[in-house]
C-alpha cells in the first residue's frame, strides 16, 4: 500500500463531508479543494552579493523537501542598482504529497514555535479564494539550524484554493487546521 500523508486521508474522511454540509454541495466535485502552495522569498541584498540567493534557495529546499528556483527581476531599477536578469529571490511550488506534508509540518511544528502566537490572521484573502501568510522568521521551521543561518528573513506562503469566495476558502483551510485568529 502506497503512502497516503495524514492531511490529505483527513481532507478525504473528514473535510470534504463538512464543508459539504456547510455549504450545501450536491457534488463532490464542487467541493473546494487546496491545489499548490507556493513559498516565495525575496532577496533584496542580492544585488551586491549573489551568495544570498544560494542560501535562500537552499534553505527552501531544506524546508519545503523540493528543490527551489531562484526568481529574475523583469526590469531594470536604478535607484536599486538592479538589472533586468539579475537572481533577486527564491521560490518553491508544492503539489500534491509534498504539500500535504508541507502544510502538516507547518500546522503541527513551525507555526506553534512563533512567539507570542495566538493565530493567523484572516485578513490575507484575495477576492478569489487563495490566501497569504507572511511569516517573519526562517527559523521557526525545525529543519532550519539556527547556528548555521546566516540572516534572519522572512517569506511569504501562498494556499491557491479551487475555492470561488474566501468564506470557502477559509472554510477549508480551518477545516485542514489552519488556526486562524477569533475576532
Amino acid at each position: 500500500m502506497a503512502y497516503i500523508p495524514r492531511l490529505k486521508e483527513e481532507y478525504k474522511a473528514r473535510v470534504i463531508a463538512a464543508l459539504k454540509e456547510e455549504f450545501g454541495y450536491k457534488n463532490v466535485m464542487q467541493v473546494p479543494k487546496l491545489e499548490k502552495i507556493v513559498l516565495s522569498r525575496g532577496v533584496g541584498a542580492a544585488v551586491s552579493d549573489k551568495k544570498l540567493i544560494e542560501y535562500a534557495v537552499d534553505e527552501l529546499t531544506k524546508i519545503t523537501g523540493q528543490k527551489a528556483v531562484s526568481t529574475i527581476s523583469k526590469k531594470d531599477v536604478a535607484s536599486f542598482k538592479l538589472r533586468k536578469g539579475m537572481p533577486i529571490g527564491a521560490k518553491v511550488t508544492l503539489r500534491g504529497e509534498r504539500m500535504y506534508e508541507f502544510l502538516d509540518r507547518l500546522i503541527t511544528s513551525a507555526l506553534p514555535r512563533v512567539r507570542d502566537f495566538n493565530g493567523i490572521k484572516a485578513t490575507g484573502f484575495d477576492g478569489r479564494g487563495n490566501y497569504n501568510l507572511g511569516i517573519t522568521e526562517q527559523i521557526i521551521f525545525p529543519e532550519i539550524d539556527i547556528d548555521k543561518v546566516n540572516k534572519i528573513a522572512g517569506m511569504d506562503i501562498t494556499f491557491v484554493t479551487t475555492a470561488k469566495t474566501d468564506k470557502e476558502a477559509k472554510s477549508l483551510l480551518a477545516e485542514l487546521g489552519l488556526p486562524f485568529k477569533k475576532n
